[in-house]
């Protein structure tokens, strides 16, 4: 087996989940990243807990959306049971074919998204993780090598994520206390929000490998602009070009996309939260140089500011303040690199993808 295989096992285990002795562990993983589940087991049982596998496969989830009529479709109550009767969760992401389900409706998917939603609150209970394994649909995907794609992923996982921690943490003292962000980029986005009472989390690998980012929640009426999100993303199996939304006092008051513009509304009628700001993110991790249309690497790339409409991660929901709730999360990217800053209080902390503590900010 490739060390590195073994070391993201590690990784995931050790710095992302801290297994215990004693401890139940739930491993979901496609049979395409079997390497990985495999060494997964072995770690897991180095440090004595016991884990649970389940196989997560495209084609079955495919086979089964197609098959079901939507009225049928009900919360999978014995899946919320064990992961409410787990400490950790584990799951891995890898594709045989990226847009395996590009063919299933997207108002099933949608009722599933909703029946989920009790399963997906049981999941975030726990200590969890979400990372990839580097398959050849990915790699294909990203236009890239399977040995390069490889190369790509293990470059972003198996770092000194001590290091990156210390990295993100200046960026955390400067939006944690802030009372507004003003985004801009070129004439397509100008966006601001209110983050005042909220709490800024530093993603250093815990709950998603890679890490990379520091994020928070908006206060939910207070998102006022327009936003292109130019960076595309593969949503359900299919692809969301040129996504342009215009919020008024926190909600999307009018959506459009270039391609599959469909199924950006099916995501925002999903239910009365999926049309307002979840998240605010900020990508930091410099391992990641450059897009492959995976929003796990994509979003943390450092030249980048990510938006997610739906359901906003409590952790990040400041006490007192109204936390977005809803069956979806749905990230889109705003490319920062060019033309762009980041303005906190009035203050610029980001020019052209540069942070002001990095080497070659301008003023």
């Amino acid at each position: 087996m490739d060390p590195r295989i073994r070391e993201h096992a590690e990784i995931i285990v050790d710095h992302s989940t801290d297994v215990q002795a004693g401890d139940n562990v739930v491993i979901s993983a496609p049979s395409v990243a079997e390497d990985l589940a495999v060494a997964l087991h072995e770690v897991v049982g180095d440090r004595d807990a016991t884990p649970v596998y389940l196989a997560n496969d495209a084609r079955a989830d495919r086979a089964y959306l197609k098959a079901v009529d939507d009225e049928a479709i009900e919360t999978p109550t014995h899946t919320q049971a064990l992961y409410e009767e787990s400490d950790v969760l584990i799951r891995v992401r890898a594709e045989r074919n990226a847009t395996e389900t590009s063919d299933v409706d997207p108002e099933t998917q949608a009722v599933r998204s909703r029946a989920n939603q009790p399963v997906q609150e049981a999941a975030l209970s726990s200590r969890w993780c979400l990372t990839q394994f580097p398959s050849q649909a990915s790699a294909q995907l990203a236009g890239m090598s399977t040995e390069a794609y490889e190369g790509f992923v293990w470059d972003a996982v198996n770092k000194d994520w001590k290091a990156q921690r210390k990295h993100q943490q200046r960026m955390v003292e400067i939006l944690d206390p802030a009372d507004e962000v003003h985004i801009v980029s070129g004439d397509t986005t100008d966006v601001t929000m209110s983050v005042d009472g909220m709490v800024t989390i530093n993603d250093y690998a815990e709950k998603n490998l890679p890490g990379g980012e520091v994020f928070t929640a908006p206060v939910v009426d207070s998102v006022n602009g327009e936003v292109l999100f130019d960076k595309p993303l593969y949503h359900q199996g299919r692809e969301i070009t040129g996504a342009h939304l215009v919020f008024e006092d926190g909600e999307v008051v009018e959506h459009a996309a270039d391609q599959n513009e469909d199924l950006l509304t099916e995501v925002l009628e999903t239910d009365p939260g999926a049309s307002r700001l979840g998240e605010l993110g900020i990508g930091m991790n410099r391992d990641i140089d450059r897009f492959t249309y995976n929003m796990l690497f994509d979003e943390k790339m450092g030249d980048t500011v990510h938006m997610a409409v739906g359901r906003a991660y409590p952790d990040t929901v400041g006490e007192g303040h109204e936390q977005n709730e809803s069956a979806v999360h749905v990230d889109m990217i705003v490319d920062m690199s060019e033309d762009s800053y980041i303005e906190v209080d009035g203050e610029v902390v980001q020019r052209d993808g540069t942070f002001r503590f990095e080497d070659g900010f301008e003023e």
